[in-house]
């Protein structure tokens, strides 16, 4: 009985930190993605995660130690932008790093490391080096190699632990030519 009321105490924090959406029918049309705001002057920001209901924004920067080097055991580190609080920056809890937003990381050798999601594990993503020597995050949108920078999940009701993901947009710009690439994927 006492553990159970510990464990309650501890994680009862932890759980309401997180916005739990709500079916669409209990509010306003979904907003437009490209409505939400864009982190700006991140230093080393790889790429950063929108998704609904709120713009909160989840960001992944290039971790580096303290001489500037790739923190190679942990390359990449992720924390929140609470925007409707005024923009505070905050690091990700526990249970966000394990089954929402971490990042699992595994190097493959050459300055390189495939990053995978610990929420959507079958999107392979690629930090490396561009050819201005700084660290990028490549993947496929539509087919076509692309430096990440943006992805947003349309999420319409369902738990926290179960949201309904409607899509996952992808947004980057190819290598290759230099424009905009979105892609939307429908989990199955």
């Amino acid at each position: 009985m006492k553990l159970s009321i510990i464990l309650w105490l501890l994680v009862t924090p932890l759980l309401l930190s997180f916005s739990t959406p709500s079916s669409s029918t209990d509010k306003a049309p979904l907003p437009d993605p490209e409505s939400f705001p864009v982190p700006n002057g991140i230093k080393g920001l790889l790429f950063y995660i929108q998704r609904d209901p709120n713009t909160n924004t989840i960001c992944y920067e290039i971790n580096l130690d303290k001489n500037g080097k790739l923190a190679t055991e942990d390359p990449v580190h992720a924390f929140w932008i609470r925007y409707p609080e005024g923009g505070v920056r905050k690091d990700l809890n526990y249970i966000q790093r394990k089954f929402a937003y971490g990042i699992n990381v595994k190097s493959t050798g050459n300055d390189r490391y495939e990053l995978r999601s610990v929420a959507y594990s079958k999107l392979p993503l690629l930090l490396k080096k561009d050819a201005q020597n700084q660290y990028q995050v490549y993947t496929a949108i539509n087919k076509k190699e692309c430096v990440l920078s943006r992805v947003f999940i349309r999420i319409d009701g369902g738990s926290f632990w179960s949201p309904n993901v409607l899509y996952i947009e992808l947004k980057g710009t190819e290598i290759a030519t230099g424009k905009t690439v979105t892609q939307r994927i429908k989990p199955v």
